[in-house]
């Protein structure tokens, strides 16, 4: 009964941050000229349907999904390409949009819709370097343990089309930039590295946090790192600004309805935080000893209570092992709730694939390490391994749901009965 209700709080945060459900009250006013729809991110595909159906007018463009993603539209092409890592098919992706948003006037109207994931599905490297130079960056990032925003300031220096490039090159033409935010802080020039928004920070501080997080970059990245040639536009660029920015759908509005199941319940519901960064192993810590305090003094909440949060969490690997940051959260968890009667959890990505792999994350119960043993397990040696996957899988909880439509990052619910 509790995985089912978990299950169902997790529906109900996805279901109101589905682009259909929002979009169209965000519709930008009718050009005289032309609209042209541009878009890169999980969800994409997912918001150029919805905006066609909403947009009562002439329109045509191009999206970029992940694989698996695609969705059918009338007059929106949708491509889709490789996420995490970038690949081919995103590359050329990212030269077309290039030329659709070329030689507009400033009767015309460019659409962006942006989500996340958008940052590794429009690869355009720097002059300079290659696509195997940008995705050499990527995969750098992905095992740093950087937090978003230092993720993207950092990959904004490599790229033609990041931190605003996009929009210059619509110029003149009026751009309006729908979100569906994934990032903690719901900023939408994070989201997806900002191509149509300029980002705050220069290469100077680009510098000091590769050199911070030891990022081991190709040579054609230092290069460009180490100049101040071609740097990202300015947040005050006159160019930006005609341009308009909605933030249609985020994680504080999908906690907000999971919340609202809660209390329906009777349950003393909190919402933690919804940009909740840092390792997701000492996340769960904090998790557990909010929920051990609940289970044994009724503080700072009273049972029945639920907790709920949410943000991007970051792994730094150790091991080869698979499984996303949620699962590492889980797996942290699990751990640190071993024995505790009365708590069940669920840590999942809203948008349905927890990092490389095929589930959305994991369940957890005081009964998940006991269990994980019981099947010839260690917790603690999975979670040395960064092999969530494998521990879950053994004991039959992972969550599956498929791709969901839509990306508003991590999603975290504990219920202490």
């Amino acid at each position: 009964m509790d995985r089912e209700f978990l299950e169902n709080l997790f529906r109900a945060a996805v279901e109101r941050a589905q682009p259909a459900l929002a979009i169209s009250q965000f519709l930008p006013e009718k050009p005289k000229g032309r609209t042209i729809v541009i878009g890169a991110g999980k969800a994409s595909a997912q918001m150029a349907r919805a905006f066609e159906e909403a947009w009562d007018g002439p329109l045509s463009g191009l999206v970029v999904t992940r694989y698996g993603y695609a969705e059918k539209c009338h007059h929106i092409e949708i491509v889709e390409a490789a996420h995490p890592v970038p690949d081919a098919a995103g590359f050329a992706a990212a030269r077309r949009i290039v030329e659709l948003v070329g030689g507009l006037s400033a009767d015309d109207l460019v659409v962006a819709l942006i989500s996340g994931g958008g940052s590794s599905l429009l690869p355009a490297p720097a002059e300079g370097m290659s696509l195997e130079d940008e995705q050499a960056v990527n995969r750098a990032l992905l095992v740093s343990g950087a937090p978003i925003g230092v993720m993207n300031l950092i990959r904004n220096q490599f790229s033609t089309i990041k931190g605003g490039r996009l929009a210059l090159a619509a110029a003149p033409a009026q751009v309006a930039t729908l979100v569906v935010s994934d990032v903690p802080g719901d900023d939408p020039a994070l989201v997806a590295s900002g191509p149509t928004l300029p980002i705050a920070g220069d290469r100077a501080e680009a510098r000091r946090m590769a050199g911070l997080y030891r990022l081991e970059l190709p040579e054609a990245a230092r290069r460009v790192l180490e100049s101040e040639s071609n740097p990202p536009p300015l947040v005050n660029d006159p160019a930006f600004a005609r341009n308009s920015v909605a933030t249609i759908a985020s994680a504080a509005l999908s906690l907000a309805a999971a919340a609202e199941m809660g209390r329906a319940q009777g349950l003393e519901t909190a919402i933690l935080s919804d940009s909740i960064e840092g390792e997701a192993r000492d996340v769960a810590q904090v998790h557990a000893a909010m929920a051990r305090e609940i289970v044994l003094r009724d503080q700072p909440f009273r049972k029945p209570a639920l907790l709920l949060s949410g943000g991007e969490t970051t792994v730094t690997l150790r091991g080869k092992g698979r499984g996303g940051r949620n699962g590492e959260f889980a797996l942290a968890l699990a751990i640190a709730l071993d024995g505790v009667a009365g708590v069940s959890a669920l840590a999942a990505d809203t948008d349905g694939i927890d990092g490389s792999e095929d589930n959305a994350g994991a369940f957890v119960d005081g009964s998940s390490a006991r269990r994980m043993r019981d099947a010839g397990i260690d917790p603690q040696r999975q979670l040395a391994n960064n092999d969530a996957y494998g521990a879950f899988e053994a004991i039959g909880d992972l969550f599956f749901t498929g791709p969901t439509g839509t990306n508003v990052n991590d999603f975290r619910a504990i219920l202490i009965r």
